[in-house]
């Protein structure tokens, strides 16, 4: 992605303007750790989590510094597995939400929630066309507890439109 010139650093760079220095953030459906490569060289203490064990491998391999879990998001529990802190900033990079089972998106986000610390954020981002219409994901924050503070179109903060095929978005406890 990076040959062709695709900002590959985008999400994280939002991240850490959100976060204070040495911020705790975890990394839900971190896949490799790609995104959080950044957040990791600024300073900050990342968790991730992925269901998938080979990208969790390589994750570890390319980012030692950094926890990486194999988890499932919809069964997310992290103090069960020592991590009881909660996060300053929660993302979510590279279409997670809409890959979830349509049944768990409420029980994912809901988990999430429940790990934010005190004036947390969540900042999910994924494309129109993955059968998770942008209206059903906010009626699913709601669902969850979780309100809407931000929309943006892209990861740099292009204004959100109703026929944007991408939505970033901040969210908080409701």
């Amino acid at each position: 992605m990076a040959a062709v010139g695709t900002d590959v650093q985008g999400e994280g760079r939002l991240v850490d303007a959100m976060a204070s220095r040495g911020a705790r953030i975890l990394d839900a459906g971190c896949g490799t750790g790609r995104a959080s490569a950044s957040l990791i060289a600024a300073g900050h203490t990342v968790v991730g989590v992925d269901v998938d064990p080979v990208l969790i491998d390589y994750a570890r391999r390319d980012h030692p510094t950094a926890t990486w879990l194999v988890g499932d998001l919809a069964e997310l529990d992290l103090p069960a597995q020592g991590i009881a802190e909660p996060f300053e900033v929660i993302f979510l990079a590279g279409n997670v939400m809409p890959f979830l089972a349509p049944s768990t998106r409420v029980d994912v986000l809901t988990r999430l929630r429940n790990h934010l610390a005190e004036g947390g954020r969540i900042v999910s981002g994924h494309s129109t066309g993955r059968d998770y219409p942008f209206d059903d994901f906010f009626a699913d924050c709601e669902a969850a507890g979780l309100q809407i503070d931000q929309r943006f179109s892209t990861w740099d903060l292009r204004p959100y439109a109703d026929d944007a095929d991408f939505l970033v978005a901040v969210l908080s406890r409701a």
